[in-house]
């Protein structure tokens, strides 16, 4: 019979001063920050644990608190193509506080001595400003209000001298996210009429960071929770499943790499001074790989993002397009753009995870707007002739949303519309003019650029 899991049980759990504050308790925090944060107090003298808050009124807090803060992250996935394995015991994380239950609680966590950092993950929607929050005197309801009011207490309980500096990290898959953060907070200042020197404090000491996170976290392994709390003989109720693969680039000044410090750990971040190349890194070929599999695969019968891999004409495919055409548009280091893509193939050939085409799918139009037209115009300026396997997935999508009907496609309202009016043209040469020429789409006509419009229309035709 398994033991229940908390720090009772496990009797080899550290004492530490809670040096992060964590807004977030959800599966990827915790499958990533927190793992990272645990590895950190076992390999360096970092010595500091995790304190979260629960920025919607309903979420984990109870179920985390229930266990004591301890949980186990389970890795499962491919590392230099062979099969990785492995179980971890998390205990980094102290517990989760509700600030809708006890605000002052919450106030009081700004009163910690040995507070460094601040980490947040309240998804790409989380960081933004309320106009309705207009008192300080209550919760906000936004989490850059509900941070204005804990840094504005911590600021002024120590009399404006916090004794020790502050750092914001947060995760949240937005551009400049750290910067976006920061916009917020001094807007609630201003709404709420905070005093000078606090909005001096928040925007010359405080640090926000802008970072970049990578990690593919699936969360709850249901379908063998029992096989999993058989093995490590604990009923833990808060497995969370992840990736191998871990990347986090922090784009922030030095002295945030010395209190953090990862690469002793040996685990991969990057502290950088710019992070827009790893940004489009990603984006180009994490990403935009993605969005182009998605309607080749799915038009030639697959369904998952593993049996494209497996499949050696989908997998030369996708791996010429990466080598050949994405990779010699970016402006890094050759040698390692390479090792990232084939990290890349790696995590697509994951056989523990099951990742449906379709649900990459949602939104695909804007994507590929994003994350592949401007690889296929950077080869174009550079090589001064279409990309052809970049060309032939753009000719895919199109006919991707040519039957919606047929398929869960999950689009915006009026994309599908647009595709829906444009296809009922007998004209196919008409009807991917017109498509291309949709500035709304793809933020330009690319019915002008006639070399690459040439080659889709002929692709096109011969698919349908």
């Amino acid at each position: 019979m398994n033991l229940q899991l908390n720090r009772t049980t496990v009797v080899t759990v550290p004492e530490r001063p809670v040096k992060i504050l964590q807004f977030g308790e959800g599966n990827f925090l915790r499958g990533f920050v927190d793992w990272m944060i645990d590895i950190l107090n076992e390999k360096t003298d970092f010595n500091g644990d995790v304190q979260m808050v629960q920025p919607i009124p309903k979420g984990m807090g109870e179920a985390i608190n229930g266990q004591e803060g301890l949980y186990h992250v389970l890795l499962e996935g491919m590392d230099q193509g062979k099969n990785v394995q492995s179980t971890r015991l998390i205990t980094s994380v102290k517990g989760v506080l509700n600030p809708y239950q006890d605000l002052e609680g919450f106030l009081r966590l700004s009163e910690n001595p040995h507070l460094e950092f601040i980490v947040s993950n309240t998804t790409e929607a989380g960081i933004f400003f309320d106009r309705n929050d207009t008192a300080p005197s209550s919760l906000p309801n936004s989490f850059p209000g509900k941070l204005t009011l804990l840094l504005n207490h911590r600021f002024h309980y120590f009399k404006g001298n916090p004794p020790t500096p502050l750092t914001v990290l947060p995760c949240e898959l937005i551009d400049r996210n750290g910067e976006r953060l920061l916009d917020c907070i001094l807007q609630y200042s201003e709404h709420w009429t905070l005093s000078e020197a606090f909005k001096k404090w928040i925007s010359e000491t405080v640090v926000f960071c802008n970072t970049l996170v990578d990690r593919i976290v699936p969360g709850f392994p249901k379908e063998f929770i029992h096989d999993i709390q058989n093995s490590i003989g604990y009923m833990d109720t808060l497995v969370v499943k992840a990736e191998p693969f871990h990347l986090w680039v922090i784009e922030g000044p030095a002295g945030v790499q010395e209190r953090l410090p990862f690469d002793k750990a040996g685990l991969n971040v990057v502290f950088t001074d710019n992070l827009t190349p790893y940004r489009t890194r990603k984006v180009r070929i994490l990403n935009g790989a993605h969005t182009i599999m998605v309607p080749v695969a799915y038009l030639n019968g697959f369904t998952e993002v593993r049996e494209v891999m497996e499949d050696e004409k989908m997998g030369t495919f996708l791996k010429e397009i990466i080598f050949n055409e994405i990779i010699p548009t970016l402006d890094m280091p050759q040698t390692e753009l390479e090792i990232y893509a084939n990290t890349v193939l790696d995590r697509f050939r994951n056989p523990f995870i099951r990742h449906k085409l379709l649900d990459i799918a949602l939104n695909s139009v804007s994507k590929f707007r994003v994350r592949v037209l401007p690889s296929i115009l950077n080869y174009m300026e550079l090589h001064k002739e279409v990309p052809k396997g970049l060309a032939t997935a753009f000719a895919y999508l199109l006919v991707f949303h040519r039957n919606p009907q047929n398929m869960a496609i999950k689009d915006d309202s009026t994309t599908i519309s647009f595709f829906k009016t444009v296809w009922k043209m007998d004209n196919v040469e008409l009807a991917v003019h017109k498509i291309l020429s949709n500035k709304a789409l793809w933020g330009m006509d690319l019915a002008q650029k006639e070399p690459l419009s040439d080659f889709i229309k002929q692709r096109v035709k011969s698919l349908i």
